[in-house]
């Protein structure tokens, strides 16, 4: 299948919105790149990899916001406002759009899941999209994998953020069939997440957040494989050392 342009090809800051530097969230790295560089995304799977505190996760809460996103998660249909996010980044984040109109999108954040569920219950939304039950009445992996393979239409734009931390290995390993699937109806994802796993998709672009700098790196670069794969290969010496 011929490969759709983006919808979103890069986001860069403009400089003229931020006051600051050296407060939060422009002091993070992730921010600091952006300042100087732009961020370029592959037209299919960009993952955001690195330690929690460089920025990923914020930075793609300022592009959710930006692209029309509730801050809190959710699509632009279902909007969830249990309180009001501050997203001074999604103020001065310049996204270059492609032509592309989205069919579908959906910005998946953990954190706030619960309220997105609430607010699927009280207005009555049809659990065909769900699994069939309401996600209240799911565990917290079945509600997530549900979501991703019934309410996700495709030939649309998607971001979640550190999606595996409710799914088993298997359920990460049939996330990535499901993404090809999505993928050949030209959806675009954008994900934050920490899954050696998820990380393994095939061609998609990984951009690595480090306090020093943010680069595109390749799969068995990642501190996660790395780390992963020597555990594995030597449990007991990694045990020793760490215990």
């Amino acid at each position: 299948m011929l490969e759709r342009p983006p919808f979103i090809r890069a986001a860069s800051l403009k400089r003229e919105n931020v006051e600051s530097f050296m407060t939060h969230p422009f002091s993070l790295p992730a921010s600091q790149h952006l300042a100087s560089d732009s961020i370029e995304f592959h037209p299919q799977v960009t993952f955001f990899v690195g330690e929690n505190g460089t920025g990923k996760s914020t930075l793609l809460e300022a592009i959710a916001v930006a692209w029309g996103f509730p801050g809190e998660g959710g699509s632009k249909n279902v909007r969830v406002r249990t309180h009001e996010i501050e997203t001074p980044l999604a103020d001065a984040l310049r996204l270059e759009k492609g032509n592309l109109r989205s069919d579908d999108g959906f910005f998946l954040r953990a954190e706030s899941f619960f309220n997105y569920a609430s607010a699927i219950d009280r207005e009555s939304h049809d659990t065909r999209y769900y699994g069939g039950r309401s996600l209240h009445e799911q565990s917290h992996g079945e509600a997530f994998f549900n979501l991703f393979m019934h309410r996700f239409f495709g030939g649309g734009l998607y971001l979640l953020d550190e999606p595996e931390a409710a799914l088993s290995p298997m359920r990460q390993m049939a996330m990535l069939s499901r993404l090809k699937q999505l993928n050949d109806t030209g959806s675009q994802f954008i994900i934050a997440t920490h899954s050696p796993i998820l990380m393994a998709y095939p061609h998609a672009k990984i951009i690595q957040f480090t306090e020093d700098d943010v680069r595109e790196v390749e799969w068995q670069e990642t501190e996660h494989y790395f780390v992963t794969r020597e555990f594995l290969n030597a449990p007991e010496r990694m045990l020793r050392a760490l215990l």
